[in-house]
């Protein structure tokens, strides 16, 4: 599973407060009306602060509530299950009749907790911003989150990506978190993308919003195009940022073909600058030598979080660095300095490297919901995969890595032997084919995101008959909050779909690599 989406969070939750969730609000006997909206105070719906998480200071000006559904539309005895929302004013008033709902990534991940990151991009400029905790999400009830897997991917720091142990590691944690949410009477099948897309249709009529824009991001697009392919009604705009095809329904096997693409890009811009090209000559040739170094003999490395703190230990093998880079899309501000990492690496200096790996799990906990995001994943992004197809794809993309880097499948470590443990069905084929769509659609990428690269835009738009497609050099993952352009380009979408001011993209330029100067 992805590991930094949304900051690639991986956190701990107690088993006591979990119980308490699954069991403090809805169950089968809840005879009201459903779906249903009922207003809360937005301290009771977001508790951000009993998360270690602080308050957004919108939340004081915002109207929240909870959205009630049944946790399966197809079982007549589901018991009810409530999901968070956050309604943030728009900065302009009056604003404009159709707001925005965001439609958050992972999966796993909360759009709740990324509110002050869209205000900071202008997403509320002009339009109410509508935040939805996705069924098994943070804030969400139930949520579901396993502590003792938390905790293992810490610990797994300190062990090679390919080794026995880190499998073995892997797949008891899955399976103790499979355990432990089936005890809480978890119905998994129902945390599929089908029934999220139905919750997110639910909510705009329980709110009585008679057009909005979809914005979704990473997973989310993928959640975004079930949305618009199953339920167009009231959809005025959908934006893809990251996209993940619908189409493609094997991303494990692809994700090597979505890394080689972005390696590419990152690559070639250092060669083009001539002072990069100078300071690292052969940048690409000596970071595949290092893959294949650091895979026999891994380097022990690590780093502080701050100063004072205790050090966290991080074994640097192939598959670690590799991963590092590929997560690197998550932190665009980031990327001017790799080659200098790579250069620091191949001199016995893998602190950056280190710490690109583990800062990430040095967050608050509760917040990645692994029953959620495991679900999903199994019944869609990898219902037609297999270990062969990711193997085989790994080696036409790299093919001067080692298989060990390449076959636990990169990004989605170990992601398939999860599927055999959660065993969940794959949601039918259809519901995961994408249809013809009118609705006018921008879809917008990074050519320097290793997971969702510039390509995988140009699959998605093949079914969109209105379809504007950007590419925004030198980005990574999450292209309107990490690109002012990006972030003035969705504003003149919503504007105007059929003609966005789309001049500034054209003038980006990979940043300046720092080469110690």
């Amino acid at each position: 599973m992805s590991k930094r989406d949304f900051g690639r969070l991986r956190r701990r939750f107690s088993t006591a407060a979990l119980l308490a969730v699954a069991a403090g609000c809805c169950d089968s006997n809840d005879t009201g009306d459903l779906p249903r909206f009922e207003r809360a105070p937005c301290a009771a719906v977001a508790p951000f602060g009993d998360k270690g998480l602080p308050t957004p200071p919108e939340l004081a000006t915002s109207d929240c509530g909870w959205l009630f559904v049944p946790e399966s539309r197809t079982k007549a005895d589901s018991r009810v299950i409530r999901l968070a929302v956050i309604i943030v004013p728009s900065v302009a008033r009056p604003a404009a009749p159709d707001p925005v709902v965001h439609l958050a990534g992972g999966p796993g991940g909360s759009s709740l907790i990324e509110l002050q990151s869209l205000t900071a991009s202008g997403v509320n400029r002009d339009r109410d911003l509508i935040l939805m905790s996705q069924r098994g999400t943070l804030f969400a009830d139930p949520e579901l989150t396993c502590p003792d897997l938390d905790a293992y991917f810490l610990r797994s720091l300190d062990l090679p990506v390919d080794s026995a142990a880190n499998r073995a590691g892997h797949r008891a944690g899955f399976g103790a978190c499979r355990s432990e949410l089936s005890r809480l009477g978890v119905d998994f099948a129902s945390y599929s993308t089908v029934e999220s897309a139905a919750d997110f249709a639910d909510l705009r009529r329980a709110l009585g919003i008679a057009q909005w824009n979809v914005f979704g991001v990473s997973y989310g697009t993928y959640l975004a195009q079930t949305l618009m392919y199953q339920h167009p009604d009231g959809i005025r705009t959908v934006t893809l940022d990251s996209v993940e095809p619908l189409i493609e329904a094997n991303m494990a096997s692809t994700a090597a073909r979505n890394a080689r693409e972005a390696f590419d890009n990152l690559f070639g811009a250092c060669a083009a600058q001539p002072a990069c090209a100078a300071r690292y000559p052969a940048l690409e040739v000596t970071f595949t030598r290092l893959v294949n170094e650091r895979e026999s003999a891994p380097l022990a490395s690590g780093f502080s979080p701050a100063p004072g703190d205790p050090p966290v230990s991080v074994v640097l093998d192939g598959g670690a660095i590799v991963n590092a880079i590929i997560d690197t899309s998550f932190h665009t501000e980031e990327f001017a300095s790799v080659p200098a990492w790579i250069d620091r690496l191949a001199n016995g200096d893998g602190e950056d490297f280190a710490r690109a790996r583990g800062l990430p799990l040095l967050i608050p906990p509760g917040i990645l919901a692994y029953g959620m995001g495991t679900s999903m994943v199994c019944s869609g992004y990898f219902a037609e995969d297999s270990e062969a197809a990711v193997l085989a794809q790994g080696r036409r993309s790299f093919p001067d890595y080692p298989d060990s880097v390449l076959a636990p499948a990169l990004h989605f470590t170990d992601a398939l032997g999860d599927c055999l443990i959660w065993d969940v069905p794959a949601t039918p084929k259809d519901l995961r084919t994408p249809r013809r769509s009118a609705i006018p659609t921008l879809l917008v990428s990074g050519t320097f995101d290793a997971v969702t690269p510039p390509s995988t835009a140009v699959t998605a738009s093949r079914t969109l008959a209105r379809a504007t497609v950007l590419a925004f050099a030198g980005v990574g993952h999450a292209v309107v909050q990490s690109s002012a352009c990006a972030a003035d380009v969705f504003g003149s979408f919503l504007d105007d779909p059929v003609a966005p001011d789309v001049a500034c993209v054209a003038r980006l330029t990979p940043p300046v690599f720092d080469t110690g100067g």
